[in-house]
């Protein structure tokens, strides 16, 4: 039989952590060695394969690069993870133990990585296009990196089918009202109690509208992608970013 991989979790005290933690316990082929949080000694993680990485923001950075000077391989479900820091990570792995991979992803739950491929599909048939995400007030940052990465997706796909900017004639806005923009994709974010992790695609042409909309109701929904990402950082050395690369999509 073959050996288990050894699983460490960072941020094992949280939501998404904690849900983590009881997913590798009950999966076959894993084995959860090591579990931190805030203030803990992340040292030598272990001895961990791959670590899964849920913490905030600003300390994920340092957590990941302490793991890739060590050989482990990690699974990083953080948002806010800029290019900046994406090119730094690249600089860290190139000097980091032959094989180590590093899988971010914006969101692990299946039915979100294919509303962001449907949406990258159909961009490029419609003029106009918007974001809505709508995630629990406890929440830091806005918009979620689920949101961010499907504007990017779909601006990505409207510049290479040659689409004009999305058409919007505002041209007063003291408030906000019209929300953020990514990659010329107007994103908007709703933080209300009671909700999980929900997000709608918006296309728009003339005489229709297209809709495209998941929603996890359950940190339980993540768990099948968290496990296929443990699964497959293993054989996927270097920088991958977004779990639709593991999934042949």
């Amino acid at each position: 039989m073959a050996e288990s991989l050894k699983v460490a979790v960072i941020g094992a005290a949280g939501r998404m952590g904690s849900t983590v933690c009881r997913a590798v316990e009950d999966a076959d082929g894993l084995d959860l060695v090591a579990q931190f949080d805030e203030g803990d000694d992340l040292g030598e993680l272990g001895g961990a394969d791959v670590v899964v990485e849920f913490s905030v923001p600003a300390a994920s950075p340092g957590n990941v690069a302490h793991c890739v000077q060590r050989g482990a391989n990690v699974v990083v479900g953080t948002t806010g993870w800029t290019e900046d820091r994406l090119a730094t990570l690249r600089e860290q792995l190139a000097t980091a133990p032959s094989g180590t991979g590093v899988l971010i992803a914006p969101n692990f739950a299946i039915g979100a990585i294919l509303m962001m491929d449907f949406a990258a599909k159909a961009a490029r048939f419609y003029e106009s296009v918007e974001v809505i995400e709508l995630h629990h007030p406890d929440k830091v940052d806005a918009p979620s990196g689920t949101a961010a990465r499907t504007a990017d997706l779909i601006g990505a796909a409207r510049e290479a089918a040659g689409l004009a900017a999305v058409p919007d004639a505002t041209t007063q806005d003291p408030g906000g009202a019209r929300g953020a923009t990514v990659h010329g994709i107007p994103v908007h974010s709703v933080r209300l109690r009671g909700l999980v992790a929900h997000q709608e695609v918006l296309l728009g042409g003339v005489g229709e509208q297209l809709t495209i909309r998941h929603d996890s109701f359950d940190r339980a929904s993540f768990m099948p992608g968290v496990l296929a990402g443990i699964r497959g950082v293993v054989e996927h050395p270097g920088l991958t970013v977004g779990l639709e690369h593991y999934l042949d999509l």
